[in-house]
């Protein structure tokens, strides 16, 4: 019932956005936000397993300040108190501040283009970023670095990525450092090409992988809390104007998860874009 209610209340929000959701759900991506422009979203994203379902209610807000930089800060709230392993592919509880620079962009032909990403971030645990009943975690803040190249064109996409967050240590506690993966496939059929008074789809499909280390307390790594899992699943994307709707699942394909932690069944999300253009602007 609480998911439920859950799934009501962020479905009926106000389309918010985000510019960078012009691509997969899940999985990392190239664009960025046009200079000038301001993006904003709202989205759920869930984890459920045999223990209970967590959803991350996720706001971002970010802005462009060239056409290949963009700014971006994370806003969450969890619903759910069941533990589950540390994620940076699926949002969570931790606040993040992230800086997105597309170092390389070129037109191979007409309409298509390569293009690669790097990021760098800052990673703050919110309230409810414990592992309550797993092992005391420490509140120092993490660091994010990463990249993602590939391929787009009006209708084929292909991006592979990674990031690496490190967390800090403090009196001999740290919370596990998370490696992330992954590589997307996405396709826009002729026929869903639409003018701009109608709603335009892509469909993707996603392959994402998180490994975390084990949890460090009193200097003494924590037993059975290290994980490594590996999603795959369809994620659908729906352009309107300066609005964007995208939504998706993801099921596991492997996983090997330490005692501490429930296996998950299913990752689903569902996300509501704007994005709102102060001046002229151009990708």
């Amino acid at each position: 019932m609480k998911f439920a209610v859950v799934l009501f209340a962020v479905v009926g929000l106000p389309a918010l956005a985000i510019a960078a959701a012009h691509g997969p759900v899940f999985g990392l991506a190239t664009p960025t936000n046009s200079q000038g422009e301001w993006s904003f979203d709202e989205g759920m994203f869930g984890r459920n397993t045999s223990h209970g379902t967590q959803a991350s209610i996720r706001g971002l807000v970010a802005y462009g300040f060239t056409p290949h930089l963009t700014l971006s800060f994370t806003l969450p709230a969890v619903v759910g108190d069941t533990p589950l392993p540390p994620t940076r592919i699926q949002p969570g509880a931790d606040f993040e501040s992230t800086l997105a620079w597309r170092f390389q962009h070129s037109a191979t032909r007409v309409g298509t283009r390569i293009e690669s990403t790097a990021f760098a971030g800052l990673v703050v645990a919110g309230p409810q970023s414990g592992f309550n009943g797993v092992v005391h975690t420490t509140n120092e803040p993490g660091t994010m670095f990463g990249a993602v190249t590939g391929m787009a064109s009006r209708s084929h996409y292909l991006w592979l990525g990674s990031t690496f967050t490190k967390f800090y240590e403090h009196n001999g506690d740290r919370r596990s450092d998370v490696l992330d993966y992954s590589l997307v496939y996405g396709y826009r059929p002729p026929k869903w090409r639409k003018p701009p008074d109608k709603w335009d789809w892509r469909l993707f499909g996603e392959l994402v992988g998180e490994r975390s280390n084990r949890f460090l307390q009193a200097n003494v790594p924590v037993g059975n809390t290290q994980a490594h899992q590996v999603f795959l699943g369809p994620t659908a994307l729906g352009i309107f104007h300066n609005y964007t709707v995208s939504f998706g699942a993801q099921f596991p394909i492997y996983q090997n998860v330490g005692s501490a932690f429930p296996k998950e069944r299913v990752r689903f999300a569902v996300n509501f874009s704007y994005l709102l253009f102060q001046h002229g602007h151009s990708h």
